[in-house]
């Protein structure tokens, strides 16, 4: 009985001692080392500044606003004309951009 466990235990050693002595280096090659990554670069959309949208598929904000969500931008509705504006801080005081009672 203590023949296996001995011998268990100098297994288990010797296994540990083993892989861990084992490395992986990559071989350089003329094939990875010559080939180039193709870099390409996304182009940006331009973001359009005005946009004109069905008031049905617009959102209605707790004041009254209409707004409508494109590409992560907001837009709201100028009750002068109707068209959808991206957002600037300047709409809040700015009396189009209000809702009419």
């Amino acid at each position: 009985m203590k023949i296996k466990i001995l011998f268990l235990i100098f297994f288990a050693s010797v296994s540990i001692l083993f892989s861990c002595a084992k490395k992986s280096v990559p071989r350089n090659t003329t094939e990875t080392s010559t080939a180039k990554r193709s870099t390409t670069s996304k182009t940006k959309t331009p973001v359009p500044k005005v946009i004109v949208v069905n008031d049905a598929v617009a959102q209605k904000t707790v004041d009254g606003r209409y707004y409508y969500d494109l590409n992560g931008k907001r837009y709201y509705r100028n009750n002068k004309d109707g068209k959808y504006y991206l957002f600037n801080k300047s709409m809040y005081n700015n009396p189009e951009f209000k809702p009419q009672p």
